[in-house]
């Protein structure tokens, strides 16, 4: 929900600030809640944006800034103006006063369009942070041996997030697959080697619904490698199933991947699919993404495969629309991010290359110097659709 409180200096008349009020946030078309000057619940909804509708507000301001701060902590303050009545000249020195205090704010002044598309993402934003705080993501396993970056530092994803990161023994899962019997799973394939090993894939898949529910997650990420030797199959098909479940549920233990998918589903409702870069051109902008795996909410049609490396188990192919899609990858200690939008050309199926694999022309070809020169990990997070203005706000320091 959008909150709207306002601060008001007495020496104007209230009865034409009210119609200015009115005729203003009209204009914006936006839905929103009214709250007035009674800032009881100030910092409990999705956006609280705190209206400026005159000039001498800044001693208000300041007076209310303590309450403010104790409902609200250090987020950012966002205030709101029409620029009537010395609104915006008002309206530039309370933010001015909370960059003095090392405190974040943003004046959110402009054409009524601006200021309706900035309030509709910043509570988009606001309720993707709802979302995460306080999500219990389970890291299964170490990350694979490979996997020599893809660390992450706990507290600062409780700090910044709101994200509990809860370490889980690979044990704990073997445990459960010791007493899950096989049986039937929903799928079917008419290759035999294929069709052997489902019931097989649907035994993990049970297995990581029991261990969910065990440690009450949101999500988890698994050093799947590990049930290749100890069970001579494959997390691919479970993970692609419990991602479009609506858990976020990651490849290889790679807790920064993990991380990733969960901001991308608090904001997309998609967790996004977990892939390496297989090829670059930086002449063109061309990239190619595979991986063993992707949310089978995320693709219009899939055909089963054995797993790439391995020649075992189950692999899925997805062959996902074409369209726009974002590239989104956070570091493990929240310091750096990748984000880059392009367009998903085409899906392909060669035989080299993990089975999903998808061709992005990026929008900006020097983007892939990032890849060839800074790359966080190789994992990358591949999200349909445009948010490169969402992800930067939600990932920006608070």
């Amino acid at each position: 929900m959008i909150a709207i409180y306002t601060l008001t200096s007495a020496l104007h008349d209230e009865k034409a600030v009210s119609a200015v009020t009115k005729t203003f946030l009209e204009s914006l078309g936006v839905d929103y809640v009214l709250k007035g000057s009674d800032y009881v619940d100030y910092g409990s909804h999705s956006l609280s944006l705190i209206y400026v509708r005159t000039g001498g507000t800044e001693g208000i301001f300041k007076k209310l800034l303590p309450e403010l701060l104790e409902k609200s902590g250090r987020a950012p303050f966002y205030l709101l103006t029409s620029g009537k009545s010395n609104s915006l000249a008002a309206s530039m020195e309370i933010l001015s006063y909370l960059r003095q205090n090392n405190l974040k704010g943003e004046i959110i002044h402009g054409s009524a369009d601006y200021i309706a598309k900035r309030i509709v993402l910043l509570a988009k934003v606001g309720e993707a942070r709802g979302l995460l705080e306080g999500c219990r993501l389970g890291v299964i396993g170490q990350p694979s041996d490979w996997l020599i970056s893809s660390q992450s530092d706990y507290a600062e994803a409780k700090r910044r997030l709101g994200i509990e990161l809860v370490d889980i023994p690979m044990q704990a899962l073997l445990d459960i697959l010791a007493v899950t019997p096989e049986t039937a799973a929903q799928e079917t394939s008419d290759v035999e080697m294929i069709k052997n090993a489902l019931p097989g894939a649907n035994r993990i898949y049970l297995a990581l619904k029991e261990l969910i529910a065990k440690y009450r997650l949101q999500g988890f990420t698994l050093r799947c490698f590990d049930l290749l030797t100890e069970i001579k199959n494959t997390g691919c098909m479970a993970l692609a199933k419990l991602n479009a479940e609506g858990f976020v549920a990651g490849c290889e233990g790679d807790v920064p991947a993990m991380l990733s998918m969960m901001i991308a589903r608090s904001l997309t409702g998609i967790s996004g699919f977990q892939a390496n870069p297989s090829t670059i051109n930086p002449e063109t902008g061309e990239m190619v993404f595979a991986h063993c795996t992707i949310p089978l909410n995320m693709v219009e049609r899939y055909e089963l495969d054995t797993h790439f490396e391995s020649g075992i188990g189950i692999g899925i192919r997805g062959y996902m629309a074409p369209g726009a899609v974002t590239i989104f990858k956070v570091s493990g200690d929240l310091s750096r991010s990748f984000i880059a939008e392009g367009e998903l050309v085409r899906n392909q199926a060669k035989a080299d290359l993990c089975r999903t694999q998808q061709v992005i022309q990026l929008a900006e070809k020097s983007k892939t110097s990032y890849f060839l020169t800074e790359p966080i990990g190789n994992h990358h997070i591949i999200i349909p659709g445009r948010f490169q203005a969402m992800l930067q706000e939600l990932i920006s320091p608070v």
